[in-house]
């Protein structure tokens, strides 16, 4: 399989800095390994996605001299492709109904024995009478992974779950990140599955994407292993900051690149501040 990687943003704000950084990065690497670069438009935030964002993500890539295949893919035409991923999984006993609120997560996290803020949260089914009773009521509940089961249809090869990177082999720890959310009563998927049924189904090899997402590839190769999908090699590149020290956001407007355009800055410029 030739060398294929991707570049996914959400539509939800305008790009910056950091996206050139990560954009540039992947399509860089792609042409220098004669590789597939893609580009995936993660838009299954439909309460925050904007066309109009849409439509700068092409024109700040064209600016920046990128070439992408096409079509390109958008995750909200394929929502029926997740609701499949997600049902193997609930069919499987894989994943449970959660009706507490972040508070109550919250909360029940402080109560437990050296429970701290940060310490991700693990739950279990509620009795069937009970899962009945707040379904019939209409409460709001997510779908989450359940670690517990994981372990056990997985077996031993739970505990031999590793993901290459730039540094080698690495072994997947996928309690860091508790029993995540997969989807919700009313939205039938979350960025964890779309992202790892995408990458599979587009073939893609290497997944070039920033250090704040290092976490998620633990498990992302559980979800992986779970729904019997390829698992490619990962990558995750350092994280571009603002003058105050913290990695740019899309509120951080000085720093998108429609603004830098019309200012008068270049391709050239901008692949020069990012050190490129």
């Amino acid at each position: 399989m030739s060398f294929t990687t991707r570049f996914a943003p959400s539509p939800t704000g305008y790009l910056h800095l950091g996206h050139a950084f990560s954009a540039l990065t992947a399509f860089d690497v792609a042409r220098a390994a004669r590789g597939r670069f893609l580009l995936r438009i993660e838009d299954i935030d439909q309460g925050r996605a904007r066309p109009e964002f849409e439509a700068a993500i092409f024109e700040d890539l064209a600016w920046l001299g990128i070439e992408w295949e096409t079509p390109v893919r958008r995750q909200s035409e394929h929502m029926a492709d997740y609701e499949a991923a997600l049902r193997s999984l609930i069919d499987r006993q894989l994943v449970y109904r959660c009706f507490r609120t972040r508070k109550e997560i919250a909360e029940a996290i402080a109560s437990a024995p050296h429970g701290e803020p940060e310490e991700p949260f693990r739950g279990e089914a509620l009795p069937p009478e009970e899962e009945a009773a707040k379904l019939d009521a209409g409460e709001a509940f997510a779908w989450r992974l359940s670690l517990k089961k994981a372990r056990a249809a997985l077996g031993p090869a739970y505990f031999a779950l590793v993901f290459e990177d730039e540094t080698g082999p690495v072994r997947a720890e996928p309690e860091r990140r508790g029993d995540v959310v997969l989807a919700r009563k009313d939205f039938g998927t979350s960025y964890h599955l779309a992202s790892v049924w995408d990458d599979a189904l587009q073939g893609v090899t290497h997944v070039i994407r920033g250090e704040d997402l290092r976490d998620a590839a633990h498990l992302h190769v559980l979800l992986q292993k779970l729904l019997e999908l390829p698992q490619p090699v990962y990558r995750h590149h350092q994280l571009i900051l603002g003058e105050d020290g913290k990695r740019l956001a899309k509120r951080d407007q000085a720093a998108t690149l429609s603004a830098l355009r019309e200012s008068g800055k270049t391709p050239a410029d901008v692949r020069a501040m990012i050190d490129l």
